[in-house]
């Protein structure tokens, strides 16, 4: 597809953190959100929730509903930050071990004559990430998702919790958002933003993932509960940090940086 017409989102965060799965005492974050949290945000403004009992906020096949739309959404993620600190923070665990642990009993709450908050207390290192921004595109089929979508930024009566990205007390504001045309043209240079480049990208026939750099991961995109837990769809893709030569991509002109959509059901 030589020309794309997108929906493009512009967000500041004072404060931000992706968290990496898998890292506890000391919780690692992306350089930028992987595509789950990018759409978690697009499921809270539209008003998706999950139905209780259920896999999927709607599970009836062939159906033109705002969630199976939303789930054909194409999209792409760059982003960058300022300067990055690590916070120390105490966690608090309510499991009945922690407690036990501290006070020596269920039944105890008190820890050298002073009464205390029920449950046990770790250490924690958090890394941060501060004057982040990130640029979002997306892409959809019916263009009348897309100004649905933007509607909603801009009107969020839907929204099913505060507008967040990340962790829930990261506000951010929404600089920009509207419609821009895609080029699809050569791409050489050094770009200041961290990018998930797909395997496989939407509307190209190029093999842009083999000559880039950059560290391979799993992204999780959708998920479904299954026996009280999500599992997740994944796509494979490379972090790369804005270093490109000699490929082909779509572009976008005002904000000079290229475009690398990803189907998030891994297509």
């Amino acid at each position: 597809m030589d020309k794309l017409r997108v929906l493009k989102i512009k967000i500041y965060q004072p404060q931000a953190h992706f968290r990496i799965p898998f890292t506890y005492k000391r919780r690692l974050t992306y350089p930028i959100p992987p595509y789950s949290t990018v759409l978690g945000l697009i499921a809270n403004m539209l008003g998706v929730k999950n139905v209780p009992g259920q896999e999927e906020p709607c599970v009836r096949e062939n159906c033109e509903c705002v969630y199976h739309k939303y789930k054909e959404l194409k999209i792409s993620i760059c982003g960058k930050f300022k300067v990055k600190t690590t916070e120390y923070v105490w966690l608090r665990s309510l499991e009945k071990g922690w407690h036990t642990k501290r006070f020596g009993s269920t039944t105890n709450r008190c820890v050298g004559g002073h009464v205390e908050h029920i449950g046990g207390q770790m250490p924690c290192y958090v890394d941060v990430l501060n004057d982040v921004e990130i640029l979002i595109h997306l892409y959809h089929r019916d263009r009348d998702f897309l100004e649905l979508i933007e509607k909603n930024f801009l009107e969020p009566k839907n929204r099913t919790s505060t507008l967040h990205l990340g962790r829930a007390e990261d506000i951010l504001v929404v600089n920009k958002i509207g419609f821009e045309e895609l080029e699809f043209k050569p791409i050489n240079g050094q770009f200041d933003y961290f990018f998930w480049v797909p395997q496989k990208m939407f509307g190209s026939s190029e093999n842009v993932f083999d000559s880039i750099q950059g560290l391979t991961y799993d992204l999780p995109t959708f998920y479904r509960i299954r026996n009280g837990a999500r599992e997740f769809d994944y796509v494979r893709v490379k972090l790369n940090d804005g270093d490109f030569g000699g490929i082909k991509a779509h572009y976008d002109n005002i904000e000079d940086v290229p475009v690398f959509l990803a189907d998030p059901r891994g297509g």
